[in-house]
């Protein structure tokens, strides 16, 4: 290997830095999946209403990101990460200490502000700071750190919790932003401020119709997992008798199906065309969803025979990102840097909506209808995509060869 090759190899610590960063604000926003029953048991609330700290943090998340980027864009680099990453440790220590529903779920969305205001930064960052042709590669890594706290840190949590209290996963989340915070301020060098875009500019995309179609398509694909993810320890203990630590389990092999799922989708989105990518993704989502509804009818099912079922659900889940993410930029045209920004938005909102809408079908009529209704909101989500598309078509003039196709 020459010495050009070994120094394109070598990945710079800041960088690392950035990525575990990204792990854990992701590993506190989803870890609530896996310490949902005693955590609600313990603060006396039922499972639907110990979901909300999810929607909390997600939408606090979704309406904090674009205005902190606003706010913090003459801040240095450095100091934005320090001050959000210390008011991260600070939420998540004094929610390893509370006994109160309503101050946890003011916690949580004191620490969304706190990932609002560092994520995006560090995707600037990682694009800003790369060398020339590797931008894509060094957000790629980033970006993987939001997909790698479904493999690691969910489960990590969710053992931690299992053994030790639920309280004791919000002090692992407080470890891990301590951890980050440190690597951040030793490996990060001094980065100027990005020059900031006003919020009108930011928003401006909204106002095409396709471009509007196609977040709320990408709120519905996210919602729709989501309902099963947010409430999958009750589900999986009434389907199948599941407890952490098994749950933890489940949450390793279905990350590693995820990140594969992932790549497929991406592959398939180049190869086959994001429409038709996009469009196998959600037939194999909702074709697990069916099965995973009709398991309630055999119940209880063991579950190593739910297993293949739930890695397929986690491949589907994250095959269809990928694709969506390309549609969007098609739909987007010139206007695609400032949609992509407002897909990240878009995301959690989703996340969000996910967490309401499933405690609202597990309130009412069990965790056994999740996947069902998983299901329409997918296919919502797949009608929405189809609308932006004849949308854009509609506007493009007659003959032009960049109509969508498909």
């Amino acid at each position: 290997m020459s010495i050009d090759v070994r120094r394109r190899a070598r990945l710079p610590a800041w960088l690392l830095a950035l990525t575990f960063t990204t792990f854990t604000f992701a590993t506190d926003d989803y870890v609530i999946a896996g310490v949902l029953p005693a955590l609600s048991a313990d603060l006396g609330v039922s499972e639907a209403m110990g979901g909300q700290l999810v929607t909390a943090f997600s939408l606090a998340f979704a309406l904090a990101a674009p205005v902190a980027s606003v706010v913090t864009a003459t801040w240095s680099r450095r100091a934005l990460l320090a001050c959000a990453l210390g008011l991260f440790v600070a939420a998540n220590a004094a929610a390893a200490f509370t006994g109160s529903y309503a101050v946890l779920l003011g916690l949580r969305v004191l620490a969304a502000v706190a990932a609002a205001a560092v994520v995006p930064a560090a995707y600037a960052i990682a694009t800003s700071a790369a060398p020339e042709g590797r931008q894509g590669s060094y957000l790629a890594l980033v970006m993987g750190g939001l997909t790698g706290s479904l493999t690691f840190g969910v489960p990590l949590g969710t053992w931690v919790g299992g053994a030790f209290g639920w309280q004791a996963t919000f002090g692992l989340g407080a470890a891990l932003g301590l951890v980050a915070l440190a690597t951040v301020m030793i490996t990060l060098p001094g980065l100027p401020p990005q020059p900031a875009m006003p919020i009108r500019e930011r928003l401006a995309p909204l106002a095409r119709p396709q471009v509007l179609l196609g977040l709320l398509g990408i709120v519905a694909i996210v919602l729709g997992s989501m309902m099963v993810l947010s409430y999958l320890a009750p589900f999986l203990r009434d389907l199948a008798g599941a407890g952490p630590v098994e749950l933890g389990w489940v949450f390793v092999l279905a990350g590693l199906a995820g990140l594969a799922g992932g790549q497929l989708g991406g592959r398939a989105a180049d190869r086959w065309g994001a429409s038709r990518a996009m469009t196998a993704g959600v037939a194999a989502f909702a074709a697990v969803m069916a099965a995973l509804t009709f398991c309630q009818i055999l119940r209880p099912v063991p579950l190593l025979a739910l297993l293949p079922l739930l890695l397929l659900w986690a491949g589907a889940s994250w095959w269809i990102p990928p694709p969506a993410q390309a549609r969007m930029i098609t739909l987007a045209g010139p206007a695609a840097p400032q949609a992509l920004a407002l897909n990240s938005s878009a995301v959690y909102v989703g996340v969000s909506c996910g967490a309401a809408l499933g405690g609202l079908v597990l309130e009412t009529y069990g965790s056994g209808w999740l996947p069902a209704a998983a299901v329409c909101v997918e296919l919502v989500a797949l009608a929405l995509f189809r609308a932006a598309d004849r949308g854009r078509a509609g506007a493009m003039p007659p003959g032009n060869p960049s109509a969508p196709q498909g």
